[in-house]
This record gives C-alpha cells, structure tokens and sequence, in this order.
C-alpha cells in the first residue's frame, strides 16, 4: 500500500492531484489519501456526507468540438481536521507505508515566521506544521518521504526545505534530525499545468453538469482537459509516482527549469502578447480572439516565427505543446476574461516575452515583429484605456502623468534593461501607436 498526505482540499488538488491518484487507483495501484486541512475552521460536511466522493468534470475543445467528460473520483481514503484531532494527525508519521506528501497551500503558504513557537499548531505556518510531522516521524523511527509540493512559486520544493531547515535551527531541534531531514527525505520541485475553474456558479450550468453526473455533488470540481506534472526526479519517486499518462500526464525530470521555460514563453507569453491586442480589437475573451480570424492568425505566426523556434532545441516537443496550448484557448468553456490576464502586465511581459524578443533580435539582427505590435497594443491601452489596467501606479499612470513612450521603454526598472537600445524597436514602436491613435489596426 502506498499512502499519500495531501494538505490541502481545494478544487485544483482535487481536479489534478486526486484525479492523478484516483486513476492510478482505478489501474490497480494500491494507494490511498489522506487529506488533512490546511488552515483551522473549514467545513468537511460535504466530504462526510459523500464518504470523500466526488465528481471531477473535465470541459474542453478537441477536433473543434466541445467535450464533457466526467470522473468520480474515489481515492480518498479520509478527510481529517487536524486542528481537531491533532493527534490523529501527528500519528501518521509513524505508518510506514507512508511515501509521498502533497501540499498546495498557495503560493504565500510557503513561509517562515521567527515568531512561531515549537509547540504551537493552528497559528504557525505550514512549513512548521511540516518541520514538526517530520520530527514526528524522525523519533519514530521511520524512513523520509518525498515531499511535493504544487504551490505556485519558483523552486517550490528548495523553498520550502529552506523553511523547515529554518525551524530546525529556531527549535533547536537534534543534529540527527537534520540529517535524517537532509538525507532521507526528498523535496521534489514541482511544475503544475491544468486550469481548473472549480465549483460552477452559473445555475444553469451547474444544473446541466448535474444531470452530466447524475447525482448531486457539493464538492463537483470543473478543469480542463490538458494537464500536466512535472515533477523533479530524485531518490526512488519513479516508484512511488508513476510518469505517464493517467488523467494528467506526469514527467519525470532532472531538468524542471526547461519545462517551466516552455510553459512560461509558449502559454504565458502568447497570452500576454495576444491579450493587449485583442482588447484594443474588441475581444472580451481569450476564446473571442480565437475566433477572430485576424488575431487568431497574429497568434500563430507570433507562436511559430517568434516564440517556439526559441524554447528548446526540441522543436518537434515545442511544437507539439504549442498545438495543445491552441486546444485550450479554444475551449468554448474556460470564459479565460482578458482584463484578468492584462493584470500586471508590465511584469508578465518582461517574464514571458522579453526573453523571446531577445532571442529573436540575437538570431535576426532585427526586432521581432509580432512581439513588437503585441507591445505596441500593451502601450496603446497604458496609454489610453487606463480603466482596463491593473498595476502598479508608476506604470499605470505613466502617461497620465506626462511620461513618454521613450522615456518608459528606457525605464530599467520596469523592464530589466533599456529597450531603446534595440535598434529600430523605439521608432516602430512609436509609429504603431500612431496608427492605433489615428484609429487603425496593426493586424
């Protein structure tokens, strides 16, 4: 038997993680989950009432069709409340059989307090609940875990082992248990790849998607179907987490930067190029720009000229994750609003596009074009759609405050470089809003 901790029951673990491990299950696999809250208070009524059942539903575009596919998902073994049963709790690091910890306690959860005291549970933060249930299984003599965490930041894993490293060193806790921490246990970085919008709050759909179950369901979750887990290989994970396809697809990798890379410059960075175009072309969403036909044509030649060509030296896999990146923003379903992409878009632009542009003006000795009308569109709503922006003031009210184009694309704190210094990129820039001032199009 292999037995899971998972902190954390919210829709994406149970729409990606769980949906993981329930397949497995359904394939045979012995393993069970015990699910553990991660903050004090919270409801498990429905959990106890469907015996920790519940429907995944999957909606999504494929052959531009829509599709609805559903799993109930039985792999929950039980859903505890450790603030309620601490003991309980703490008696799981002493089973055995205990192999892998999954956590998702967003992206903030991962964090160290000088202040949290060793023998406090409900107001200190998850890595020190996580130093003290890994003591726990120190001092009974167990074997370490892999530990695999989902939140949303960089190096997910090294972050949070910096942490309980952290509370090792406050507590004053044994040198053995530093070493038993540092050579038996495995903190696995992690990448996670599924949209997964949750509960469905529009009556009508919720009714339909009951009648697609065929019961009731409080905890019905709703994702997409594209989903993916990178996961850092290290020790004997391979064992305990099967890579391949089983509901999402799990890598296995030494190399989790490349597939953040490729996620970051094909899904993020198409989006950040498309959004600010498609708004000023009078899309709503990502799904209205894929049916128009000259944004749909400015994101696959943005795709194919300037952005995969520059990911990986495996075009063919580049490729091939850029056409799933297509199926999904064709998903009828996923209501993707550009304004909540446009969020902070200096920062995005500078993460997912700038790196593209770079290596496209490396390789060409010139300014990619795509890329260039995409920053031209983001320019044009600064400068005049400031009600569609969310940002930081001094790049938001840039232009209101008398700012010039030049005077922001030289501004090294916003972007990390000067980008006049680009030849030709200032002065084509400047003739694209021009355009859009004068109420034209740059597609």
């Amino acid at each position: 038997m292999i037995k899971i901790l998972q902190y954390g029951h919210g829709n994406f673990l149970r729409a990606f993680a769980d949906a993981y491990f329930d397949s497995l299950k359904k394939e045979g696999a012995a393993l069970d989950v015990t699910v553990v809250t991660a903050i004090p208070g919270e409801n498990l009524e429905a959990f106890c009432r469907q015996q920790n059942q519940y429907h995944v539903i999957l909606r999504g575009a494929q052959d531009g069709r829509p599709v609805e596919t559903v799993r109930k998902v039985t792999a929950l073994d039980r859903v505890a409340d450790p603030f309620l049963d601490p003991a309980a709790y703490m008696a799981l690091a002493a089973d055995p059989e205990l192999k892998l910890i999954v956590s998702n306690t967003t992206e903030a959860g991962i964090c160290f307090d000088p202040s949290d005291p060793m023998d406090g549970f409900a107001s200190v933060t998850f890595p020190a609940k996580l130093t003290k249930f890994l003591y726990a299984r120190y001092q009974s003599g167990q074997p370490g875990v892999y530990l695999l965490p989902v939140e949303l930041i960089d190096n997910n894993a090294d972050e949070l082992k910096k942490c309980v490293d952290r509370y090792i060193e406050l507590w004053s806790l044994p040198e053995g248990f530093r070493r038993w921490n540092d050579q038996e246990n495995f903190y696995c970085n992690t990448l996670v790849d599924r949209i997964v919008s949750g509960w469905p709050r529009d009556e009508a759909v919720r009714e339909h998607l009951t009648e697609l179950i065929g019961e009731e369901d409080s905890l019905m979750t709703v994702g997409e179907p594209f989903g993916l887990w990178a996961v850092e290989k290290k020790g004997d994970i391979a064992c305990w987490l099967p890579q391949g396809s089983h509901d999402i697809d799990v890598v296995l990798t030494e190399d989790i930067a490349a597939y953040k890379k490729r996620k970051v410059r094909v899904l993020n960075g198409s989006h950040t190029n498309l959004t600010p175009a498609g708004l000023w072309e009078g899309a709503s969403t990502v799904y209205d720009c894929m049916k128009n036909g000259k944004l749909r044509a400015f994101l696959l030649e943005t795709l194919e000229e300037e952005i995969t060509p520059f990911v990986s030296p495996d075009r063919a896999a580049t490729e091939a994750f850029a056409a799933s990146v297509l199926d999904r923003f064709e998903n009828p379903y996923l209501n993707h609003q550009l304004t909540s992409i446009l969020l902070n878009s200096v920062s995005k632009w500078r993460a997912r596009n700038l790196p593209s542009f770079r290596d496209y003006y490396a390789q060409n000795g010139r300014i990619p074009p795509h890329l260039t009308k995409g920053f031209a569109y983001l320019l044009g709503i600064y400068k005049w759609r400031t009600d569609a922006v969310t940002d930081e003031p001094v790049y938001r009210d840039w232009f209101q405050n008398g700012g010039t184009v030049a005077g922001f694309m030289a501004n090294e704190s916003a972007w990390g470089e000067d980008l006049t210094c680009y030849e030709g990129f200032l002065p084509q820039v400047e003739a694209h809003l021009r355009t859009l001032e004068e109420g034209g199009s740059l597609l």
